[in-house]
């Protein structure tokens, strides 16, 4: 059973930054493809950034390019999104994704999702 446990979010003033972590665990993850999303109250759910497990290779959302960094540690099983000169936009609580198959950067494209875990800034 894939588990995934998102934590770091918290209240942070607009151009500061935060670390979130996800944890993986219940399957090896070697093959599998981690990705961060989120989701503004009244929106649908946003891909953030993806990163290859076994070649940390990364792809990012456009708009995120340059403020937001996908890094994983394969000893922890973790893997970390950090974010940095955050605006009020970035509110929205933020989900770690797994899928272990070729597809879009989509919500639906992921089929394993932890439970979330919330950004706030403050303007």
């Amino acid at each position: 059973q894939v588990q995934l446990v998102e934590s770091g979010g918290g209240l942070v003033q607009a151009g500061g930054s935060l670390r979130l972590s996800c944890a993986a665990s219940g399957r090896t993850f070697t093959k599998s493809t981690m990705a961060w999303f989120r989701q503004a109250p009244g929106k649908e759910r946003e891909f953030v950034g993806r990163i290859t497990w076994s070649g940390g290779s990364t792809y990012y959302a456009d708009s995120l390019k340059g403020r937001f960094t996908i890094s994983r540690d394969n000893a922890k099983n973790t893997v970390y999104l950090q974010m940095n000169s955050l605006k009020p936009e970035d509110t929205a609580v933020y989900y770690c994704a797994a899928r272990w198959v070729f597809g879009p950067q989509t919500a639906s494209a992921y089929a394993y999702w932890g439970q979330g875990t919330q950004v706030t800034v403050s303007s």
